[in-house]
């Protein structure tokens, strides 16, 4: 079976609590292989109340971060992203590895949705080497103690980690 990229739609699933200059890497990359991309939010029953931010808040911190790719989208969506990718007629995931231990899980991650939806191929693109150590909890704890995290993440995720942690320790004093 041969598989054309053709207007070829791609989904590219994640938390991003909030969006870092990796995630925007790979998106950015991704938009360039693929006619468009969906970067999806993930509303995520197990990380419910452990998020900084609200699926809303993320999904208007990466629209302001990818306004410049017109072909690039943002949605957000509950439940299996094999079924997810099934409503939205895509055919492949984008998923960006930084280390040998995220192929570990991503390679579990890309076999389950596999299963879930036969049609479903993961196309892994590795972290550029700048990025492959930058993560979202890292750029949070930065951001809490009032560290630069300018070449972490992009704006639009820096003004919002600002705000949110001055207004939390406002709160606290």
């Amino acid at each position: 079976m041969f598989y054309t990229f053709n207007m070829q739609k791609a989904i590219y699933p994640g938390s991003f609590d909030p969006m870092t200059n990796g995630h925007l890497d790979i998106v950015t990359r991704a938009s360039k292989i693929f006619d468009h991309v969906t970067v999806a939010v993930l509303q995520n029953r197990s990380k419910r109340g452990t998020n900084l931010f609200e699926v809303e808040e993320r999904v208007q911190i990466i629209r302001d971060a990818t306004a410049h790719l017109p072909n690039v989208s943002v949605d957000s969506f509950q439940g299996l992203t094999a079924e997810y990718a099934r409503d939205l007629h895509v055919k492949v995931i984008v998923r960006g590895l930084r280390a040998i231990s995220d192929y570990e899980s991503e390679l579990q991650i890309a076999h389950l949705n596999r299963q879930l939806n036969r049609d479903l191929e993961t196309v892994f693109i590795m972290a550029a080497t700048r990025w492959s150590y930058v993560s979202s909890t890292m750029a949070k704890e930065i951001a809490s103690y009032g560290g630069d995290i300018l070449k972490l993440v992009p704006a639009a995720s820096a003004k919002a980690l600002k705000e949110r942690y001055a207004s939390a320790n406002q709160a606290a004093t």
